[in-house]
């Protein structure tokens, strides 16, 4: 059997490119050890005609954040006709708009936060909902820009004002669930299991939590009821399918557990590019269904084609 060649994808332009040259790496070896020709792309803006070169069989979309995984490369990849892994153009594009995929698994019956869509200059002055709140950019991934309003401030985050705020004019405020974090891995069409995520030293999981060693612990599998944990499952794909959704995807989901049954469960977002890293959750939640690395990208890049 031939050697399938792949392309790996990573860097990019994002405020997310040292994730994705991480994530970009560890791919490309673990591929590698899987028997795959490998080609290591730090991806430019003369991309197309670097693919068009090199004719791999396969891209491996490891890109994180806008360009990455808002439909342009894979409109992109499209084009050239090459197979890519991940979710396609129009999934990606409306999973990456916080907004728009709310609205849309909202419609399927997923539980979601009561959330308004503003322009950071107008949030001003007073709070444009009672606190407490997070406000966060409507396109962007890894916790970049949110911010988190407690009860006790009077007054709107002064940052969304200030000239250094570099995520988008479009932000969106969501009222603020309390409680315990829990993400949940989909793999084609079902769930490969639930975590917690329990960040350590850290107010929530942010940047440093999310890929700064020791910056949060993974509880895989999450100790939970069997029916909360098995309604999670089933909120991610359904979240999974209602987008278009393909390959592998994660979910993410807070749950106060002081309401009775699963009254407190809220789904926050879709992530279409989880992060591969030595400390990212869906390896972590993959190794504990018995999938290893490797054999997860194996299966990720099987599965690739063009039309997604």
């Amino acid at each position: 059997m031939m050697q399938k060649h792949v392309a790996v994808l990573m860097g990019g332009f994002s405020s997310e490119r040292p994730v994705s040259l991480s994530s970009g790496s560890a791919c490309a070896d673990a591929l590698e050890q899987q028997g795959y020709k490998v080609s290591r792309v730090d991806v430019g803006r003369d991309i197309g005609q670097v693919l068009t070169e090199l004719r791999p069989d396969v891209a491996f979309n490891a890109l994180h954040g806008p360009y990455g995984e808002d439909g342009r490369i894979q409109g992109i990849l499209e084009y050239l006709e090459i197979p890519y892994t991940h979710s396609g153009v129009l999934s990606s594009a409306l999973s990456m708009d916080k907004a728009l995929a709310k609205t849309i698994v909202a419609g399927v019956g997923v539980p979601v936060a009561q959330s308004l869509i503003m322009n950071r200059f107008d949030i001003v002055g007073e709070h444009p909902m009672e606190p407490p709140y997070v406000v966060k950019p409507v396109n962007e991934g890894s916790s970049f820009g949110v911010v988190i309003v407690r009860e006790d401030q009077s007054h709107p985050p002064q940052v969304l004002q200030s000239d250094d705020w570099k995520y988008g004019d479009r932000v969106m405020v969501e009222k603020y669930v309390p409680g315990r974090e829990f993400t949940c891995a989909v793999m084609g069409d079902r769930s490969l299991g639930v975590c917690e995520i329990i960040p350590v030293g850290h107010a929530f999981y942010d940047y440093d939590s999310k890929y700064a060693p020791g910056g949060s612990k993974h509880e895989c599998p999450a100790k939970l009821s069997l029916n909360i944990y098995q309604k999670i499952e089933q909120l991610a794909v359904e979240a999974h399918l209602a987008l278009g959704c393909r390959g592998v995807s994660r979910s993410d989901f807070r749950f106060d557990d002081r309401l009775p049954d699963d009254q407190g469960l809220i789904w926050l977002e879709v992530n279409t590019q989880p992060g591969m890293t030595p400390t990212s959750l869906v390896p972590d939640i993959a190794a504990a269904a018995g999938i290893s690395f490797g054999e997860l990208l194996r299966w990720m890049v099987e599965d690739a084609s063009c039309s997604r």
